[in-house]
């Protein structure tokens, strides 16, 4: 409940890391991004909202086809209250029950030799979306990964390295996941009005920002937070997979939270982020 405050403080630590977290099936691995960013604002007055702390992601969909690394096949990427489905040039997987939304393009970094996957956020609510259904107008920043985490040198850096960190690490995210100083509900990150949140705007809301198991797309068929705890349902559920799908993990640390993810689904208020 101190994150937008710190953010404002002198000397206050900006490296760039991301979350991240792999589950996997007989036939496919499952990698989720998520996105923390400590404030989400605005700088139209007057009829928009503020919140402390915010979070947006992806989920990569990658076939087991005996390569090292696999295949990409999809992307959902996590715009506030909506997912927005993608596929990459020559996938397999076409629409299913939701529509494909775009094509994921690819991009070499100038810090390794792979072509990797390009996504974007937009500028203060961070909504994410495949490039360029948002694209960088004016100044902005451009992330690579890496094994180091680097500071943005202004707000126009177009070249910063963001380092992983595992969401089931030994005492790291999910491990916090009952931690009240952190979470208001689980999947939901706690966050108060003070500071000058939601000052010149129409209001600060409170515990409006989610963790990738509370992530929700209201009118879709998987539940609030499955889209990280169950991708292979959400995968079946989106998309035509032309080979198989298996839908028994082999490894998915969520899966034993199912229950209580589900019953606070049940409960869950309106979600604002």
């Amino acid at each position: 409940r101190d994150n937008w405050d710190r953010t404002g403080q002198a000397g206050a630590a900006l490296a760039a890391h991301v979350y991240y977290s792999v589950v996997e099936t007989s036939t496919h691995w499952y990698i989720t991004y998520f996105f923390f960013h400590p404030r989400d604002w605005t700088d139209h007055p007057f009829f928009e909202t503020e919140h402390e702390n915010d979070g947006e992601g992806a989920l990569f969909a990658i076939e087991r086809d005996g390569s090292t690394y696999g295949v990409l096949r999809s992307a959902v990427t996590v715009a506030h209250s909506d997912f927005f489905s993608y596929t990459p040039t020559g996938s397999t997987w076409t629409s299913g029950g939701e529509s494909i939304d775009g094509t994921l393009r690819f991009q070499a970094s100038p810090h390794d030799t792979f072509q990797h996957p390009v996504t974007a956020q937009e500028a203060q609510g961070h909504g994410l979306k495949a490039h360029p259904q948002y694209d960088i107008n004016g100044d902005g920043l451009v992330y690579y990964p890496s094994t180091v985490a680097e500071t943005p040198s202004s707000g126009n850096d177009r070249d910063v390295r963001y380092q992983l960190i595992d969401i089931f690490a030994t005492g790291g995210l999910w491990a916090q996941r009952s931690n009240a100083s952190l979470f208001a509900s689980l999947g939901t990150f706690a966050g108060d009005t003070s500071g000058d949140c939601g000052v010149g705007t129409w209001s600060c809301s409170t515990n409006s920002a989610n963790a990738p198991w509370g992530w929700d797309d209201g009118n879709d068929a998987p539940a609030r937070g499955e889209i990280a705890s169950d991708p292979a349902k959400l995968a079946a559920a989106y998309f035509t997979v032309p080979s198989g799908l298996a839908r028994t993990y082999s490894y998915n640390p969520y899966a034993g939270a199912a229950a209580a993810l589900a019953e606070a689904a049940r409960t869950a208020p309106p979600i604002v982020d």
